[in-house]
Order: structure tokens, then sequence, then C-alpha cells
């Protein structure tokens, strides 16, 4: 169905066609912005005249403007309406088709929508997945690259090796064993640009490997499943419960995709014997599993849960980084690998942007070597604890209804909501100015509706910002 309407004299031209209604009108409004067909400001009808001009549903239209206020196409305040939100990076030109790829066929989702960052459309934001930026420990980070510098080799100011450099993968070595329980030796180390990197990197190794299927949870990240869909690698879900993720259900994928410690976003450790069991399966099929500890170090109720590679070396491959201990902005990460995968791993780096910056992967190496790195781990633990505790507190004052999970380790909770009420949600906090995310946001597609909930990153936020974050989130709840 394809219709137009003006509004504030911009033409507008909406295709509908899709797998549904509100799924086709959204991508209609995003191709619209994309384009620069819709300006940044412009007004938009309400939903009631544009369901009327459209012969739709109003609920339709109102849950598609909610979820692109989510995404941050579309700003929504009371007074003023809809309208489309400014955007920072520039627009495709005509013809130009927008960046990234679709999976499994689905329409074509812009990078905002995959890994959403900080919007400035909201006063505050409570996305999983960011830590507390303004807590990046700059002193102790300026001390320890003065010392790096002065006394790196001439030769770090070279071109460098895929491998890395040999004081970070040295000291990585000696951490990841003390404070995550992995078997590592330098030699088995590769340094990436974060995980993104380090997965595009054993994608590539996979499909060189005869891969066809890696398997994966069933609620994570699109932007984890797209990347290995655009290497030619399917991704069937695998089934989950209360307990976790069902292991039991692999089969003859040639790899798996996990978050063994602190399921995202889910938020649960994958029990003792369902760990067992994936390392069993992988010993006995000659499977891999592709362990992302993303947030390992920040445990609450006890000592961290070890990583899965401590079980098997030879069956999984380790896959750490810096992004939520420090900061995305520094982009290094680390895969510690099976010997035997070393050299594949190296192969497929040499053929891409393969080198991490040295003095940053040398200040890196200084700062975990002179304990800042300890430091800062356990301050911030301490802190996200606070603003958990906080959390848990603020609502069962203000929303006592609402259970609150995933709550031992890491830097994000769930929200459990009454059924059918998660897109409504997001768009009372939207008009809070507020951006949070729903459930549903990491639900892989081959997995049916399940629970409504929120998933709130209470790290994200500043001190200053936390009170107003909480209490806006408190507005916007049931």
């Amino acid at each position: 169905m394809t219709d137009s309407w003006a509004t504030f004299g911009a033409d507008l031209h909406l295709d509908l066609r899709g797998p549904g209604l509100r799924s086709g009108l959204m991508d209609a409004l995003r191709e619209a912005v994309r384009s620069g067909r819709l300006a940044p400001g412009t007004r938009l009808p309400s939903s009631r005249s544009l369901a009327a001009d459209l012969g739709i549903a109003r609920n339709t239209v109102a849950d598609a403007y909610a979820e692109l206020v989510a995404e941050g196409w579309l700003t929504a305040r009371q007074g003023s309406g809809t309208r489309v939100a400014p955007r920072a990076t520039p627009r495709p030109g005509p013809g130009q088709a927008p960046r990234g790829g679709a999976h499994r066929g689905a329409p074509a989702r812009p990078a905002p929508a995959r890994r959403p960052p900080v919007r400035r459309t909201a006063a505050h934001t409570l996305h999983p997945g960011t830590p507390d930026l303004g807590s990046f420990p700059r002193g102790e980070w300026l001390k320890a690259a003065r010392r790096a510098l002065t006394s790196a080799p001439h030769e770090a100011f070279g071109y460098g090796e895929p491998h890395g450099r040999i004081e970070l993968r040295t000291v990585l070595a000696d951490y990841l064993a003390r404070a995550r329980g992995v078997y590592a030796d330098p030699g088995h180390i590769v340094i990436c640009s974060g995980f993104v990197h380090g997965l595009r990197l054993m994608a590539r190794v996979l499909r060189g490997r005869q891969v066809r299927d890696v398997a994966v949870e069933s609620y994570g990240l699109d932007i984890h499943w797209d990347l290995l869909g655009e290497a030619g690698l399917r991704t069937p879900a695998l089934p989950f419960d209360e307990t976790g993720t069902r292991v039991g259900a692999l089969g003859r994928e040639g790899a798996v995709l996990m978050t063994a410690a602190h399921q995202f976003p889910l938020g649960g450790a994958l029990p003792p014997d369902r760990r067992a069991e994936a390392v069993d399966w992988a010993r006995r099929t000659g499977a891999l599993i592709l362990e992302d500890d993303y947030d390992g170090e920040f445990r609450y109720d006890r000592q961290p849960v070890g990583a899965l590679q401590g079980l098997d070396p030879e069956r999984v491959v380790y896959l750490g980084t810096a992004s939520k201990s420090l900061t995305p902005g520094i982009r290094l990460g680390w895969m510690v690998l099976p010997e035997a995968l070393v050299g594949d791993v190296l192969a497929a780096k040499d053929h891409s942007d393969w080198v991490s910056s040295a003095l940053d992967q040398l200040t890196l190496a200084e700062f975990i070597r002179s304990g800042a790195y300890d430091r800062h781990v356990r301050a911030m633990r301490l802190r996200y604890r606070r603003r958990r505790d906080q959390l848990v507190a603020a609502l069962a004052d203000r929303a006592p209804d609402i259970r609150v999970s995933g709550i031992a380790a890491g830097l994000h909770a769930v929200l459990e909501l009454p059924p059918g009420t998660e897109r409504s949600v997001v768009q009372a906090a939207a008009w809070q100015g507020l951006a949070v995310q729903g459930l549903d946001r990491f639900r892989h597609p081959d997995v049916p509706p399940g629970r409504d909930a929120l998933v709130v990153g209470y790290a994200t936020p500043t001190d200053s910002a936390w009170a107003g974050a909480l209490d806006a989130l408190c507005r916007a709840l049931p």
C-alpha cells in the first residue's frame, strides 16, 4: 500500500509494503529520514491524523512512533508533538544504499538501531552496554601513558604485527588467569579492536573451515547475528528456559556464541551442569565455543564466575574487551585462542585493518601492570553496586509490582512488565525525556515474542545525571 500526505510543506511518500503494517510504516519513515525527505525538526502528523490518512489503526501508528523515538529517529515532547530527531551522521545521497546488512531477509536496519548511542534528544539514557564514561580514570591513564611512552622501544613506533604488543599480551595472560580463570599463553592471545572486530575475524576463520551454522542465544545483539550472517553463516537460536540457554539443543553446528558468565541481556549465569554439557558437545563434535566475556569483572553476589574457557582452552575461544571495565573509546579487545587457531586468526587479521594503536596497547599494559586497572575495577564495582541497590530500592518504593531480575552481576537489570505494556512504557519513558530499550529489541528473529520487560543500563548515566534518570524511569513505569 502506497500513500502520501502533506505535512508542514513536506510531501511524504510512504511505501508500507513488508511483513506487517507497523514494520512497514517504521521502515518507510526511517527511509524518509535517512534519504533527507524528512528533515531534522520536521513535525509529523498526530497518530490519529496519520492513521486516518493511511486507513490503519491509530495504535499501529502510535506503536511505530514510540519505537522510532526509542531508536532515536524521532523525538516526542508534550506540547510540540512528534518530530524528526537531529542527526549527527551524514545522510546517504540519492540512490546510495544504507549501510549495514539485514538478517535473514528482514528489512535493512540502520546502524543506530543496532547499537544505539547516547541520544542528544533525550535528557537521560538507560541503554545497556555502556559504562559511566565520566568515571574514566584520566589521571591514572595519563600517568600510565607517560611511563609507557618513556620506556617504549623504538620498534613500537613502527607498523606493528597482527599479534599485538607482547607487553600487553604478557600482562593480559597474567591478569586473565588471576581474575577470570582463563588459561592464557601470550602466544595464544591476539589483540583486536573490540569484540565486534574479534567476532568478524572468527567468522572469517569459521567460513574458511567450512562451518555453516553458528548457534546463538535466544536474546542478544543483532549486530552480532548480522555480522555472522554477512560472513555467510547461519545463526540458529538455542531455546531458553528459566535456568538459561538450553545447550542440550546443540547439534551439528560448527560453533556457538555464548555469554556464559552473564547472559546478555537476561542476566543469568549458565549453570555448571550446562557449562559442562556445552564443553562436552564441543569435544564430541569438534565444534568451537565463542565466549563473549563482556562484563565478567562486575559481580555483586559472590566471587566472579570463572570463564568457560577454563574448562577446555582448546575448544573455547575467549573474547574480552576493556569496553565495560574502562571505556569503549580506547578500542582494545583480546582473543585467547586454541593453539590450532592462532595461525588462521593472524592470517585473517593480516588482510584487514589489523593493527590497534601500539601506544594505547602499551598504555593499557602499564595500566594493568601498575595495579591501576584492578583499583579502578574495584572502585567501579562498588559504584555500580550502589546504583543497582538504589534502582532496586526506588522500584520497591515507587513501582512495587515491577519485578527486577538479572541483578547479580553486570551493568544492567531486567524490569519485568505486565503483558502487552512494553511498547507503551518505552513511549512513556520517551515522554519523560528518558531513552530506554525493551527486551523485545534483543530477541532473535527466529524466537517468538516472549515476556514484556525493560533492559535498564544503570551504569550509563554520570553521577550527576543518575538521580534524574532514576526518577524519570519510575514515572514512566506502570
